[in-house]
């Protein structure tokens, strides 16, 4: 039976006397702040036509995008930097691999707390854009399953990069694939803006992939290419998950 349960249980306990709720704070915090200046503050320079012609507002069109973001942000910090200090630092998982624990118990355990923490990051953002009006279908319920996706495929990616990372400086490296792909995945505008060769480059990003299937949700314009985000999604956490638990047996001699 597998004992991945007792991670998530340790990080919860760790955790308590208030900082889950901060977590929640710092994690809606970034893209609300986005979601103001850019899509109400620009979105009132914007014309409906830039939005593919939907009647949707502006800011209806950039939130999705925003909880997708939020989505992945905490499911890569919460898997990167802080497996990153226990495997270096507090030799955490090298006290866990002497009891009957296996790195396979560890490196889900650690997806699930990631999944955990982004999906309730996710979930409240998802309620501050339905109070203020941005979501415009009942499919929008499906939104929360679609971030306990988006959060598994990504922690699951974090999981696995945190492995390679050596120096404190190559977290750097993650920034420099994070930020692009936030800027140019759609976020903030729609994929034909692109010319036809850079489409299929940036279809390809995996927020690229989150973002059509949140705004997909949200706006109750559905489409078979959501199931393709899906079978995306899977498989990146998936494979994530078999690189991560790979590294982790070599890091720790198991």
């Amino acid at each position: 039976m597998s004992s991945a349960h007792l991670i998530v249980l340790r990080h919860l306990w760790v955790l308590r006397h208030g900082r889950p709720w901060n977590l929640v704070v710092n994690g809606i915090f970034e893209p609300f702040l986005y979601l103001l200046s850019v899509g109400i503050g620009i979105g009132q320079l914007v014309d409906g036509g830039a939005t593919g012609g939907d009647a949707s507002r502006y800011a209806a069109f950039v939130a999705p995008a925003l909880l997708a973001t939020s989505a992945m942000n905490s499911a890569v910090n919460e898997t990167t930097s802080n497996v990153w200090w226990r495997v270096r630092f507090d030799k955490l998982y090298d006290a866990i691999v002497t009891t009957p624990m296996r790195t396979g118990d560890i490196a889900v355990g650690e997806i699930a707390a990631s999944v955990l923490r982004s999906t309730l990051s996710a979930t409240c953002f998802l309620l501050v854009i339905t109070a203020l009006g941005m979501v415009h279908s009942w499919w929008a319920v499906l939104a929360v399953p679609a971030a306990v996706l988006i959060a598994f495929a990504f922690s699951a990616a974090g999981l696995a990069a945190a492995t390679y990372i050596d120096e404190p400086h190559h977290h750097q490296y993650l920034q420099l694939c994070m930020l692009p792909m936030f800027l140019f995945a759609t976020t903030f505008y729609p994929l034909s803006v692109y010319p036809t060769a850079v489409q299929a480059l940036v279809a390809a990003l995996p927020l690229y992939q989150s973002i059509e299937l949140l705004r997909g949700l949200t706006t109750g314009q559905l489409g078979v290419g959501m199931l393709g985000a899906v079978a995306y999604l899977v498989a990146m956490g998936v494979g994530g998950t078999w690189l991560a638990v790979r590294r982790l047996s070599g890091m720790l001699l198991t």
